[in-house]
Formats: structure tokens, sequence, C-alpha cells
């Protein structure tokens, strides 16, 4: 019988489905080497191994056999694909063409190493667009996005993502998010095409502008809207669910409650950038720790830098590491979520053990440190490589929920 690798229950599938990784026809115990691969779009290399026994009946399944070794131990249903680590340092794996998949390569060897002989192989193909949803490029007034509907008629909730200060215009999870059936815009506010990296002011109104773009639109609950933003889109994120009406729902991931970087023009209003010291920057081998340059949340002198969450009618929900090294997102979290427990507000607070600043949809691999384009330095982002893929797959799904339980109530109360 050849030897056989099946990726269940298909080969194709979104980039956030798991799948179970199957191998028949080896020999009775077995020892063998799994190899998952892929190419970015800039045709880096990624790729894990791991060390295998196949059982008395010459078969494998990674949901319950345990690796010996290699790039993870134990069992891991998912391992191949969360450890994915890039041949040049500090890579990180993203999708920049969302209209294609990851072609995802197993192989199999014989013995624990891939200097042995390839006994199989298949290819997966792992998507970040559903069928049916559509892509959108939108440029109408100051608005630069990219909006991503569900198939069907609607009325869909509608977010609005956010990314950090990295800049561009990040689509992967919204299009993931859409393929869940939201209605995402995506939405670039730094260092894209004419936003410069590092804008003098930002402006409320900009993102404003996005939120009744997206109501406008026919397949859009226009009372179910929700933002979620990961690190300084965190903060955006709670600044217009303060700021601006008919935001029911808001998701930070990575945030701090406070206002960084750029002063923010709100209404008349400015609030300030919080405080910080490049000198308490930490060298840390060939990368840079930035965790403890922004002021303590605590000190007085950071009081105006608060974004103030308290006065907003929406749902939240903070998301964070407690290994994230770009900066204190658990302490800064806590912080803004006091301030809202003590308001009445509905909060909920997750802070994961092991995990780092970059929360992604699961399956993408840990990136540990890479290069910020607009700082050019290679910056820390923290988190161990199992503990964060756990927090990664959490979230996800937690957030989605969070979503569709908060968003829901405002459809059926627009029905009653």
């Amino acid at each position: 019988m050849a030897v056989r690798i099946a990726v269940l229950p298909s080969p194709i599938c979104l980039y956030d489905d798991p799948v179970q990784v199957k191998v028949e026809g080896l020999s009775a115990l077995q020892a063998v080497t799994l190899r998952a691969s892929l190419e970015d779009e800039t045709a880096e290399l990624f790729q894990s191994f791991a060390y295998y026994r196949a059982d008395r009946k010459g078969e494998l399944d990674l949901t319950d056999a345990a690796s010996l070794g290699g790039s993870y131990s134990g069992v891991e249903p998912m391992g191949l694909l969360w450890s994915l680590e890039a041949k040049t340092p500090f890579r990180r794996l993203a999708k920049r063409n969302v209209l294609t998949p990851f072609y995802v390569t197993y192989e199999v060897y014989e013995g624990h190493g891939v200097s042995g002989q390839l006994l199989g192989r298949c290819i997966s193909e792992r998507w970040f667009l559903a069928e049916g949803v559509e892509r959108i490029p939108v440029r109408e007034g100051r608005l630069k996005a990219t909006l991503f509907l569900p198939a069907g008629p609607g009325p869909f909730p509608g977010l609005i993502d956010l990314y950090g200060t990295g800049g561009g215009l990040v689509e992967h999870r919204a299009s993931l998010l859409a393929s869940r059936g939201f209605a995402t815009l995506a939405l670039a506010y730094l260092a894209f095409e004419d936003f410069p990296a590092f804008p003098e002011f930002l402006e409320l109104d900009y993102f404003g502008e996005a939120v009744e773009f997206l109501q406008k639109q026919q397949q859009v609950n226009a009372l179910a809207i929700g933002v979620l933003g990961i690190s300084k889109g965190a903060d955006m994120a709670l600044a217009l669910a303060t700021f601006w009406p008919g935001i029911k729902a808001a998701v930070s991931i990575s945030g701090t409650g406070f206002n960084t970087f750029s002063p923010l023009k709100v209404k008349g209003l400015t609030i300030p950038a919080l405080s910080y010291n490049l000198e308490k920057m930490k060298a840390v081998g060939d990368a840079v720790d930035f965790s403890e340059i922004l002021d303590d949340p605590r000190d007085p002198a950071a009081l105006e830098c608060r974004i103030p969450v308290e006065k907003s009618s929406s749902k939240f929900l903070f998301l964070s590491g407690q290994d994230d090294r770009n900066w204190q997102s658990e302490a800064y979290c806590q912080e803004a979520v006091q301030r809202l427990q003590q308001n009445g507000h509905h909060v909920e607070f997750y802070c994961y053990s092991g995990a780092g600043h970059l929360l992604e949809p699961p399956y993408l691999p840990l990136c540990y440190a890479s290069i910020n384009k607009p700082f050019w330095v290679t910056m820390l982002w923290g988190g161990k490589w199992r503990e964060h893929a756990k927090a990664q797959e959490d979230a996800w799904q937690r957030l989605q929920n969070f979503f569709r339980q908060h968003l829901q109530d405002c459809s059926i109360k627009s029905h009653l």
C-alpha cells in the first residue's frame, strides 16, 4: 500500500479552519518525519518539522499522535501550521493578497529528519476568502479601505477593522471575518498611499466617515456596527466607540486605553499622546524591546491622555498577552477595564499567559520579532510558540462570539 497523506475534511479550506492530518500506508511503528512548508508572496520559505512513530496499523493521526520532537512536541493537531518558521530571521508570515490561498505542502519522510526517503506528499489550499464573499476597494472621500461583504443578501452586522503603527491596508483578518458572516471594512490610516507613517495628528472624524459609509451599505444592518483593532488600532477602536454614535461593541487587542504617538482630534477636543522615553528601549540580541518606553498609566501626567471609555454606551472586550514585549498591554488594559467596571459598563477581559503582542487569527505562526518599517527597527512582540497559538485560537472564537451576541442583540431590538 502506497503512503498517503490526507487533510480532512478537505484539503481546501479557510485559513482559520482546523484540519485533521492523517498518514496511511506506513509500516507498523515506523519512525517518520512530517514536514509542512509554504512560500509567501515574496517567495520566502516557511517550514516546520515533527518526528512521529506510526501505530501498529501503520497509520498516523495528528489528532492523537504525539510528536517526539522537531518544531514542537506532544499532541498538537495543528502544530505543523502554528510552528511554521521562516529561514530568514525576523520574517512575519502575512497574507497580502487575500484573493489567493496559501498552498501548504505536507510531506512524510522515512526516519527522523528530512534526509530520509520521501514517502508521500499532498498540498492543501488555505484561503482567506470564502466562496461568494465580495472584495470591494473603497476610495470615497478621504476613505482608503477595502469592504468585504459576505455571500447572500444580508443584512449583516458590520465591523470596522483597524491595525497598528505598521500601517498599510491590512485585509486578511477582515476577509476572514467576512467569511464568517460579518460585513467588514478594513481601514487604512497610517503609512498607506498619501497617509504618512507619523502624522502630526489623527482625526476621529476620518474613522467616523468609515462608520457612516458602512451603515449606508444595503447589505449591512446600520444598527449593528462594531469595531476591533490591534495595538494602536485598538486605541482608535476605543476612541471610536466612545465618541461616535452607532458603535455597539468594541474589541481591543493588545491596546492601552490611552492615546499614543499622535494627538487625536475629537470634535473640538484634542487628546494628547501619552509620553514615551526612547532611552528605556532595551536591546535584546538584534531586536529592541519597547515594553517600558510608555509612561506609567498610574502617573497623574497620563490622565489627560486617557481615552474616556467610561462615557461610551458600547460593550467592550479586551484581549492581551502577558508576554507582550511591545508595551505592557496587560497593565494598560486593566486600567481601562477598571474604569469601565466602576461606571457599570459591560466589559470582558482576557489576558493570555505566554501570549505576545500580535494576537492574529489562528494557525498563523508566532511572530516573536519583526521589522517595523515606519520605525525601521526590529521590534520585539513577545510570545511563546505553543501558548501564543492556543491564545490565538481562543481569542478568535471569543471575539466572534462577542460580536455575534451583542450585534445580534441590536438586530433583534431593531425589529421589535
